[in-house]
């Protein structure tokens, strides 16, 4: 998988992960692994600072929270992922024919 797209798939699992309890990145970065994300613990903190800069997370001391920001991008996230999921997964052919005609 592409850097850029395994960076946003890592990210929404993040958001998700946030969602249920506060990251660390000692935590979170074997569970990204787990996944078959190719991360190290750079990568890992980049994208939970890139995610505060973004108002999505907040840090305290080593742990961040997910902020009423966060919730409404995983929401958006979470419906366009449905979408997705009916695109490409469920139904590819019915996309391929009704793209081509």
């Amino acid at each position: 998988m592409h850097a850029d797209v395994q960076n946003l798939f890592i990210r929404i699992q993040m958001l998700s992960y946030a969602h249920q309890d506060d990251l660390t990145v000692r935590d979170i970065q074997p569970v990204l692994e787990e996944r078959g994300y190719r991360v190290g613990e750079r990568e890992v903190k980049q994208e939970l600072e890139n995610l505060t800069q973004e108002n999505f997370l907040t840090p305290h001391d080593d742990m961040f929270s997910l902020t009423g920001a966060g919730i409404e991008e995983l929401q958006e996230i979470q419906s366009m992922l449905g979408v997705l999921y009916e695109d490409v997964v469920k139904n590819p052919a019915h996309v391929t024919a009704r793209a081509s005609s």
